[in-house]
């Protein structure tokens, strides 16, 4: 007997086909249930799509123990510092090593494949900008259908940068393909295992390069820049840059000086509207 599936069920369907998250894949399941066919010839699909809702029901309280487990509230691990950058690969493609050497994270390292079961954080000193790093465990197929692949993935998306290690080709086109599944809209940074682990000093510069971020020092007159300096996403502007210090600056605000190369010469006067560029150096003024 055919299933005969009205207009309505067609629609929650395709709202389940495009759905990107662990929640709107539910919502999609649910509204599918509720509006299909009940009689004999449907009784198949109903029961593969109360599977699929049984499992990811079940995904998400692996999710919640997992949290738990590691000390941190069921929502996840929190977002710190300037940035998240993820580390993500095939299982011992270096990722705990790099995470060692880039940040201060006593990751452990082993040579045993799957050593890391949950993620691993540290963070990365450039410059005076901390930058939360977070090691991914390894990637397989189908990685987001994993007991807890939906709550890695959910890190992943609230990354700034992802980079992505692998020891040969076909590893990298297994994480690739993996990554369009996960329909994440993410900057990544491919390295070989090689270049990891011979050129570490080079990937802070290469991750601050990606992050689409500007570091700015403020200073007061007749004084050196002050330390640490501060981070603005990239075309930020004066304005940003007071908000960020106070919130009284702006409305005290009465022009600025900027050492660096957005502007013609050293020191010159700007406003709030002047769009800044990395390593500028500004002495903000304000009104008596």
């Amino acid at each position: 007997m055919p299933v005969n599936a009205g207009p309505e069920f067609m629609e929650a369907e395709l709202e389940y086909q495009r759905a990107t998250t662990p929640e709107e894949r539910l919502l999609g399941l649910k509204k599918m249930l509720k509006t299909a066919p009940k009689h004999k010839g449907s009784e198949k699909l109903l029961a593969e799509i109360k599977k699929k809702i049984a499992k990811i029901l079940e995904q998400q309280e692996r999710v919640k123990q997992i949290a738990k487990r590691a000390g941190r509230a069921s929502a996840g691990i929190k977002k710190e510092g300037a940035a998240r950058v993820c580390i993500i690969g095939a299982t011992n493609t270096g990722k705990s090593s790099l995470l060692a050497k880039i940040t201060n994270s006593k990751a452990r390292i082993s040579e045993y494949p799957y050593t890391t079961t949950e993620p691993e954080i540290g963070v990365l000193d450039y410059i005076g900008i901390k930058v939360q790093v977070v090691e991914i465990p390894a990637i397989i197929q189908d990685f987001i259908e994993t007991d807890s692949g939906s709550y890695f993935v959910s890190l992943m998306k609230e990354s700034s940068l992802l980079i992505v290690l692998y020891r040969n080709e076909e590893e990298r086109k297994l994480v690739r393909s993996e990554l369009r599944k996960m329909r994440l809209s993410v900057p990544t940074i491919e390295l070989s295992q090689q270049e990891a682990k011979e050129r570490s000093q080079d990937v802070p510069w290469k991750i601050w390069k990606n992050l689409g971020l500007i570091k700015v020092y403020t200073k007061q007159p007749r004084k050196p820049k002050e330390f640490p300096p501060v981070s603005l996403g990239k075309g930020a502007t004066i304005r940003d840059l007071a908000t960020k210090i106070h919130k009284d600056f702006v409305q005290k605000f009465k022009h600025a000086r900027v050492f660096g190369s957005s502007v013609k010469f050293p020191g010159q006067q700007v406003g709030l509207g002047h769009v800044l560029a990395d390593d500028d150096v500004v002495e903000l003024y304000t009104k008596d």
